[in-house]
């Protein structure tokens, strides 16, 4: 075995020798290389910050070991190279839109992540980006996840690879029989947890704080970071949290199939079948992407698992106690979100007649209130903003009511930026169009995405919301210099609009929250519904009212 200490003595040694005869300038580009816990790594100068790229925080487990909680690596000899891009995670194709990337290389040795420092950081800020893509797609090595503009911020921005769909998320009978904590599911959410123990472990030699770092992700990332923040097991391993266009869906049992979901080991089961593997040695035999091309063809639909330990209940239930981790948060929404998401509208109603109907069929005592907030003046907008309410705007102003309740500085934003292409293809503020101005890359958008111009408005609006995000990650504080001081959400239901600007408001969408939260509160009390995506003519007959579900 080399010896690092040796390696990195010739590779300093070399580096004096190669300054004696070149430009200043040549300096400057040399490829730095880091000694960390994990190993020493080698990386790109990208103007003033380091790149280092696809490094393994775990060891991927894979064929005999596939579905089993991430193993930590040894300490690696020798300087590893972390100059090219990595893989993805297994994942089926994607259907065409804003969010196909086209063709990407994939494995199931994928456990890998992304760092960007400052050159020359000491003990700075650290965020963790977790992708998006429904637990099903995405990669955290995508160009648009730059960490260039945190850099220029001080900041050093991570972002992880992790286990997806059937491969990251499947619980069955199986599985739990030879866990010792009898549970399987959540592994894509164990992946997280060891990122960010590699995190602690190592982000100081990069320059980073590992007693200073944010978690953040948008939509499925969104949901990981609650799962996160929901979780004993990763108590204790970051200081703040963002959640972008989050949601708080049912997550089934493990064992018990209740608000209409089944348990997560017969959904398990089921998948098997699927699949044709009648039990875990076939399962674990099988193909990877003949695997997750026929898992996906059968419909299933990945999410956390309610274990008892890794995640102790539903999402809604742990942050309701105030058992959730007591850190800042920021959470918010697109006024389009449901834009790109077209599967989750209810039908068009045939005229307003036949909505109101609807609504008084199935909202029962609440539809007047229902019709208020979403009339039939106009079906489409109504279908819309309904929907994105359901999903996102009662979650994302929940997340900050419970945080706040705990005594925590909770922040709500609003994204609601146009721009032409976006309004010619109707997908104004469309769910993860805010992604590119949060990171300054609008010149690495998916193929199909409405292309932002790179105008003074357009720059104004990302150089805002990245000022509050790696402020906010600095010290809890999001400040920005061109954007009004950010009040918390306590504060008169305040928070950031951004729209041709950034924009202080109060008195978040009057009445919103309570319609769903009265709505959502008398489905879990059932105990036989599930809180959801469905609003208007998708949605259950509402269950009476009962005196514990009146919102504040």
């Amino acid at each position: 075995m080399k010896n690092p200490s040796l390696v990195l003595a010739c590779v300093s040694l070399c580096a004096f020798l190669l300054s004696c005869a070149t430009p200043q300038a040549a300096i400057q580009t040399a490829a730095p290389v880091v000694d960390a816990p994990a190993g020493a790594v080698r990386g790109v100068r990208e103007d003033d910050a380091n790149v280092f790229r696809a490094i393994p925080y775990a060891r991927a487990p894979i064929g005999d070991l596939r579905w089993r909680a991430p193993q930590s690596l040894p300490r690696w000899s020798g300087v590893r190279a972390a100059e090219q891009r990595g893989v993805a995670c297994m994942q089926p194709a994607m259907a065409a839109g804003p969010y196909n990337r086209g063709q990407v290389a994939m494995s199931e040795d994928c456990l890998t992540l992304d760092v960007t420092a400052p050159a020359n950081a000491r003990n700075a800020p650290v965020m963790v980006w977790i992708h998006g893509g429904t637990l099903i797609w995405g990669s955290g090595h995508s160009p648009m996840y730059s960490g260039r503009e945190f850099a220029e911020r001080g900041v050093v921005l991570v972002s992880i690879n992790y286990r997806l769909g059937v491969l990251g998320y499947l619980a069955h009978p199986e599985l739990s029989a030879e866990s010792t904590d009898a549970i399987s599911g959540n592994y894509g959410l164990m992946d997280q947890i060891a990122a960010l123990q590699w995190v602690r472990d190592n982000i100081a030699a990069f320059g980073g704080d590992p007693n200073n770092v944010t978690i953040f992700g948008e939509s499925a990332g969104a949901l990981s970071t609650e799962m996160l923040l929901a979780s004993p097991a990763a108590r204790g391993l970051f200081d703040r949290a963002i959640v972008q266009s989050g949601y708080l869906f049912t997550m089934p049992e493990l064992k018990n199939g209740r608000y209409e979901e089944y348990s997560a080991e017969a959904i398990g089961a089921w998948v098997a079948t699927q699949v044709a593997a009648p039990d875990l040695a076939h399962l674990r035999a099988m193909d990877a992407r003949d695997l997750i091309d026929r898992a996906a063809a059968a419909g299933y639909a990945p999410l956390g698992t309610i274990d008892g330990r890794i995640l102790p209940r539903q999402l809604v239930d742990t942050f309701e106690r105030g058992e959730q981790a007591p850190v800042p948060l920021m959470a918010g929404l697109t006024s389009g979100e449901i834009r790109g998401l077209r599967f989750l509208l209810p039908p068009l109603a045939a005229n307003a007649d036949a909505y109101v109907a609807e609504i008084r069929a199935r909202y029962g005592d609440l539809a007047d209130e229902y019709l208020r907030l979403y009339p039939p003046t106009d079906l489409e907008q109504t279908r819309l903003a309904a929907s994105r309410d359901v999903v996102f705007g009662w979650a994302s102003e929940r997340l900050v009511r419970n945080q706040s309740a705990i005594g925590q500085p909770s922040f709500l934003y609003y994204f609601d930026q146009d721009y032409p292409a976006a309004a010619e293809a109707d997908l104004t503020a469309f769910h993860a169009s805010e992604v590119p101005f949060v990171f300054g890359t609008f010149d690495a958008t998916p193929a199909h995405w409405p292309q932002i111009p790179d105008t003074a408005d357009q720059r104004s609006v990302s150089d805002a919301m990245i000022d509050y995000w790696t402020s906010f990650a600095r010290n809890g504080g999001p400040v920005a210099t061109n954007g009004p001081a950010w009040a918390p959400y306590a504060r008169e239901r305040a928070f950031m609009r951004f729209n041709q600007g950034a924009r202080l408001e109060t008195q978040f969408m009057p009445g919103m929250y309570e319609l769903h939260e009265e709505v959502m509160c008398r489905r879990r009390q059932s105990g036989a519904q599930s809180w959801n995506w469905r609003s208007g003519s998708t949605a259950p007959v509402l269950p009476a009212s009962a005196a514990a579900c009146v919102a504040e």
